[in-house]
């Protein structure tokens, strides 16, 4: 099953388990059943600490559990882990063979002292790249909290269960048989909202802390870079951020990022956080900002507050809060959204495996969605309302050339349609004629760009009517003392190369504006 370089790797890594357990599968004579007992068994030969039985009496097959004699540990993975949950098998094996984790001392803390009984299944995609950091954070708290169960299951292999419970969009997280949570989430994220005090006692922390010299609201690249830029100043610096990584957690392949020749964006992501927490830089994840309170007089404090009713103070502010996925705006998208209206084309492209779907935007994600999805559904129609794709050339031909796509200019969407449960259609008017056409599918993809996540700046800054933080070439935004990079902003090219370079240009900014702010007169 496994390569001979991948079980190199595999090997080294397994040599910290130092507790011995048992892998429990569940088969049949199915195909993937017998590419799972391979996996298995290559595995089991790696670790002398690793046995594994195929007794197993699971109600989904295959699938295996990871039992360690002298823990209760409840840990399942419903199919095979491979693609981007390899790494959650690794950590799991790891995890349950006694290797710490990461996790920080108050997190464990946290996820061991829940109490009642937590039985968590997540559907996810192997393709999904948001779907492993969930799956990490359910296996790890299944390995420290008895009371806590999990099953990763893969929604590709197992239609029937997905189309049952009308699963359209992953990762999907029931917990104890109800809806629990979709789309991305952290080990944080999770922890809050089991444990309903958390946010409470973070917004106390958070106002008790002292005024940073340079605050930045944002850790996506702009706001890494900026954090670094800071920090290596020697000057006192705090990130407060929804979630480090931003959009570039949802990105797949990237490939025009300077001298890396390939990466993924969850991996991106990864790296800009380790690289900040080289340097005293006080990370608060999980904090919305909702307002700024700008200094009210020259030199003064200007205050962020957020929306778990924490406020920062700082004497420079960098905004680098960056952009998420612009909707459609039509009837029905946001009633069918993950009901079969998505917009990562790669986490849910497997869950419509032989289905009609549409996407929607004439660009080079709009166009590559359609792409990648030709290769899995049954049709694809992609639709934009300009007189012509926007994409690259080379795209454009290779999309003209899949025998199942059709490809449809001049048409506005009107309406997103369903039954009530579910997408079933949509509907679109051409835009010369006025005419409205119904497509019957099952799936629509938007891929129409990006709007700047500015709304909670309204009446402190000045912003473009697309909602854009206005700045110069430093970085400066029309409030002194406030600087912003990135997305948000009106620097044109929305590119992680350029927002790194711009969270650079406005912490260089930033302490520029503190030096002359102290200097005397």
């Amino acid at each position: 099953m496994l390569d001979a370089n991948l079980k190199t790797q595999l090997q080294a890594y397994l040599e910290r388990v130092t507790l011995p357990f048992e892998i429990v599968a569940t088969l049949d004579g199915s195909d993937k059943s017998q590419e799972m007992l391979g996996l298995l068994q290559d595995i089991q030969g790696l670790c002398d600490k690793i046995a594994l039985r195929t007794d197993g009496q699971d109600p989904r097959v295959p699938s295996f559990s990871l039992e360690r004699p002298d823990a209760d540990i409840s840990l399942r993975f419903a199919g095979i882990p491979m693609g981007h949950e390899f790494t959650s098998l690794v950590l799991a094996l790891l995890q349950v063979g006694g290797y710490p984790s990461k996790a920080s001392e108050e997190a464990i803390a946290q996820i061991k002292a829940l109490d009642g009984e937590y039985r968590f299944e997540t559907y996810f995609s192997l393709s999904c790249q948001n779907c492993p950091d969930i799956v990490q954070a359910l296996n790890l708290m299944a390995v420290l909290n008895p009371r806590i169960s999990h099953v990763a299951i893969d929604g590709a292999l197992f239609q029937d269960e997905v189309e049952k419970r009308q699963i359209m969009a992953v990762p999907t997280i029931y917990l104890n048989g109800e809806p629990f949570g979709q789309g991305r989430m952290e080990l944080e994220q999770i922890l809050a909202k089991l444990d309903t005090g958390a946010a409470a006692r973070d917004a106390e922390k958070l106002n008790a802390k002292e005024a940073f010299d340079v605050l930045v609201i944002g850790g996506g690249p702009a706001g890494a870079s900026a954090a670094i830029y800071a920090a290596r100043k020697g000057i006192r610096t705090g990130v407060a951020a929804e979630r480090f990584g931003g959009q570039v957690l949802d990105t797949m392949a990237i490939e025009n990022f300077i001298s890396v020749q390939e990466t993924e964006g969850p991996k991106l992501a990864r790296a800009l956080e380790e690289h900040v927490r080289q340097y005293e830089v006080d990370i608060m994840n999980l904090q919305r900002a909702v307002r700024l309170v700008p200094a009210a007089a020259k030199g003064g404090l200007h205050e962020v507050r957020f929306e778990s009713g924490a406020a920062l103070k700082a004497k420079a502010v960098i905004l680098a809060t960056g952009a998420r996925y612009r909707a459609l705006g039509v009837p029905g998208e946001q009633e069918y959204r993950a009901k079969g209206v998505a917009y990562c084309p790669h986490c849910d492209g497997p869950l419509f495996k032989g289905k009609r779907v549409a996407v929607i935007g004439g660009g080079n994600s709009g166009v590559e969605a359609a792409i990648d999805l030709a290769g899995i559904v049954a049709h694809v129609t992609l639709l934009t309302h300009g007189e012509k794709l926007r994409a690259d050339a080379v795209l454009q031909r290779k999309l003209h050339s899949l025998p199942n796509v059709t490809v449809l200019l001049n048409a506005p969407i009107a309406e997103v349609v369903g039954d009530g449960q579910k997408v079933n259609g949509l509907v679109y008017k051409e835009r010369l004629s006025g005419e409205a056409h119904r497509i019957e599918l099952e799936g629509v993809f938007v891929q129409i760009g990006l709007l700047p996540n500015t709304e909670w700046l309204k009446g402190s800054i000045e912003l473009t009517e697309r909602g854009e933080i206005i700045t110069d070439a430093h970085g400066t935004t029309t409030v002194p003392g406030v600087f912003a990079a990135g997305d948000a902003t009106t620097v044109p090219y929305k590119q992680i190369v350029i927002a790194m370079g711009e969270g650079a240009k406005a912490s260089l900014g930033a302490f520029d504006h503190l030096i002359r702010s102290s200097a005397p007169a």
